[in-house]
């Protein structure tokens, strides 16, 4: 395979000399792995799926070998977040142990298990003409993932970019960094092992943010950015990215009780929503009660939720059902709390509940729970959001769940792929066309 300076020197000597000059501005660490990603992610396009499958099953073996270097590593970056004070929410998130770690491992060997779709022919034609074409799903080529104290995402960011023969580049924030470092060269040795570049998954480990300006613009390298964490993070590189962005996006989650709802079930499914692991962005921000099965059921729902140990914020009519209930802000109709605080607001009816998505929702995941179908088949048709859901909790929207092994992340936009994103979303299509002399 040829080097990047050859490549860019037989193809356009101009291109060279303003990349050089580019490069010389901006040399950096995040230039150099680029750089190496570049060049492995062509042989990894033509790599064959069981070479793949052998290189995760390494991956998945050693990561449970090493569990407690990765573990005690892990409790360092643990450490140094309580210390600077950080939320609970970003040290849940942070926290690995041996059972997150066991069911990062099971992804992965379920992974192992899934269809390749690189290679699959998604269409065929034969044109009047004699031309065949078809269509096929390829990998993107090198993908970088910018994201914040989730060290899960760097296993699962790793192995699916694996299995789709992508290189990627990996830039964990700070508060992950030894944690990062553990999975990475324990990724690395068993990439090795198993006969693939040892550079296919490279972190970026220098701290400054400033490191990060030159990964925007270097479209000549890097072929999508996947940014994964806060508002202001996503934000961030959509503003300021000159490269593809495949966008996931914050988590303001609600859950509507419709008037007909059951009350065993609709209590127990928001507890859940929000309680289960509130740090996520799948977790419930807000419920939206129906009047009618708030003034039967409210006390019973707020009685749960207490135990749990959750704060309540409500609207004027909530306070007025239950003296429990915090006033709530206009800003607390818009947060996405990640912790145990959950917004109460009651609605005359569905067309209410339905309006306050719409202003304040973030297009991830939102619930119905209902046992009437014209109310539910409403919400579905008129919600815009990446999932929706009838009488289940919003906390199944998750790559893993939907039975994909793994996910990059949550995509809210429209395009190129939206909600869990797994193996399919990490592929893009080229047009094979055969043909026997034909010209126009």
């Amino acid at each position: 395979m040829q080097s990047i300076e050859k490549r860019f020197t037989a193809t356009n000597g101009f291109q060279f000399y303003k990349y050089n000059m580019e490069r010389s501005t901006i040399m950096n660490e995040v230039v150099e792995k680029a750089e190496k990603a570049r060049d492995i992610s062509f042989d990894l396009a033509g790599m064959s799926t069981e070479k793949k499958n052998v290189a995760l099953q390494e991956i998945a073996d050693r990561i449970w070998e090493k569990r407690h270097h990765i573990l005690q590593k892990n409790s360092e970056d643990v450490a140094n977040a309580k210390k600077s004070g950080q939320p609970s929410a970003i040290i849940d998130r942070l926290a690995l142990t041996e059972e997150r770690l066991a069911g990062m491992i099971d992804a992965i060997r379920l992974l192992i298990k899934l269809e390749d779709p690189v290679g699959n022919v998604l269409s065929e034609t034969t044109r009047p003409n004699g031309l065949q074409i078809k269509k096929i799903a390829v990998p993107l080529g090198v993908i970088a993932m910018i994201y914040e104290a989730r060290p899960n995402v760097t296993i699962d960011a790793a192995a699916l970019s694996i299995k789709t023969g992508n290189a990627i580049l990996l830039r964990g924030s700070t508060s992950t960094i030894h944690s990062n470092k553990a999975i990475v060269l324990v990724i690395q040795e068993a990439l090795v092992e198993a006969g693939l570049p040892e550079k296919t998954v490279q972190l970026i480990e220098n701290p400054d943010r400033a490191v990060l300006s030159s990964l925007y613009t270097m479209k000549h390298l890097i072929d999508v950015i996947i940014p994964r964490g806060g508002k202001k993070l996503i934000e961030t590189v959509v503003e300021n990215a000159r490269i593809p962005v495949l966008e996931t996006g914050a988590g303001n989650c609600h859950v509507y009780i419709d008037e007909s709802a059951d009350r065993t079930m609709a209590v127990s499914i928001v507890v859940n929503a929000k309680t289960q692991r509130p740090s996520v962005c799948n977790a419930c921000e807000t419920v939206l009660i129906h009047e009618n099965w708030a003034k039967r059921h409210l006390p019973a729902l707020v009685k749960e939720l207490k135990m749990n140990d959750v704060t309540l914020r409500g609207d004027h009519v909530a306070q007025q059902l239950s003296p429990e209930i915090g006033q709530a802000t206009e800003q607390d109709w818009a947060d996405e709390f990640l912790d145990l605080t959950l917004a109460v607001k009651i609605v005359p009816n569905i067309h209410e509940a339905l309006d306050h998505i719409e202003i304040y929702g973030t297009k991830h995941s939102e619930a119905i729970i209902s046992e009437t179908k014209e109310n539910v088949a409403l919400f579905f048709n008129k919600i815009d959001a990446s999932t929706v859901y009838h009488n289940a909790s919003t906390r199944f929207t998750d790559g893993f769940e939907f039975g994909f092994g793994a996910e990059i992340g949550i995509s809210t936009q429209k395009l190129h792929v939206r909600g869990p994103m797994g193996l399919e979303a990490l592929t893009t299509t080229k047009y094979h066309v055969y043909g026997e002399g034909q010209t126009k």
